[in-house]
């Protein structure tokens, strides 16, 4: 399956029984927007509110991490989702919710899964149908089969260092990464993993939200990927890296992993090393 699909594809397919929709709105905390009111308000028909916050380990000290799987299946379990459920991501204000959902389900081993491109803004400036009608709860059997090559962890980042068998991609813009400006989240250290590049997550994205063109994306990633067989992004807290991990994945067929932790971990505890 396609990892995007069109606003026009999704409306032709909506009423298809197999089709899923999650709507993955959310935003940064200093934005202080509650996902699921602006869900409530107005959504894609059919629709079911997934919070990237509240499926997630909720013993972490750090936001929004992955959750085990038996609390994976149990959230989702009333959604109607099966192992062979059509799965469409979309979110406001920008594509990292749904990348961010899209990625959960790569690493839980739900291949059908696509972004819908330009989310629900494109939608609604198309002027196709919303709704604050919540749709059925209908309850399913899903069985997780995590794909562990989709993520990375502190311990690999920390050995990665020495060993250098993998490229770490900071999805921050360039200011956060390079550290000169403060971290969103108090207490973090400033700078970026040491031996780590930068590509910053909205360059992906265009003026309308839609994903840039295949080729653009080639060209983000060229000096990159010629000399690494493994990318591993890392960002804030684990959600903007996903942007880049669907992207490399969409253009060029390359299963990145996401460090799930990124700056949220690495800077509370280890901070920026200086680089030789």
């Amino acid at each position: 399956m396609k990892n995007l699909v069109s606003t026009n594809w999704l409306l032709i397919n909506l009423n298809n029984p197999n089709l899923v929709i999650l709507d993955c709105t959310w935003y940064l905390p200093s934005e202080n927007i509650k996902g699921n009111k602006v869900y409530l308000k107005e959504h894609i028909p059919g629709s079911h509110y997934f919070d990237i916050d509240k499926i997630s380990d909720m013993k972490s000290k750090l936001p929004h991490m992955l959750p085990s799987a038996k609390m994976f299946e149990k959230k989702i379990e009333h959604m109607g989702i099966n192992n062979n459920s059509i799965i469409i991501t979309y979110s406001r204000p920008n594509l990292m919710g749904a990348s961010r959902v899209w990625w959960m389900f790569k690493y839980f081993g739900h291949n059908k899964i696509a972004v819908l491109d330009g989310g629900v803004e494109k939608w609604k400036r198309e002027n196709k149908p919303l709704t604050n009608k919540l749709p059925n709860k209908k309850r399913l059997k899903y069985i997780t089969s995590p794909d562990k090559k989709w993520l990375t962890t502190y311990s690999d980042i920390k050995k990665n260092i020495k060993n250098k068998k993998f490229l770490v991609v900071d999805a921050r813009n360039k200011n956060r990464f390079i550290g000169i400006e403060d971290e969103p989240r108090e207490g973090l250290k400033r700078g970026h993993i040491p031996n780590s590049k930068n590509i910053f997550w909205g360059q992906m994205i265009t003026k309308n939200g839609t994903l840039i063109k295949k080729n653009k994306i080639k060209e983000k990633f060229s000096k990159l990927i010629k000399y690494k067989d493994k990318i591993s992004f890392s960002c804030g807290s684990g959600v903007s890296a996903t942007v880049l991990c669907l992207s490399l994945y969409h253009a060029l067929g390359i299963k990145g992993s996401v460090y799930d932790g990124s700056w949220a971990e690495w800077g509370s505890i280890k901070g920026a090393i200086k680089e030789k």
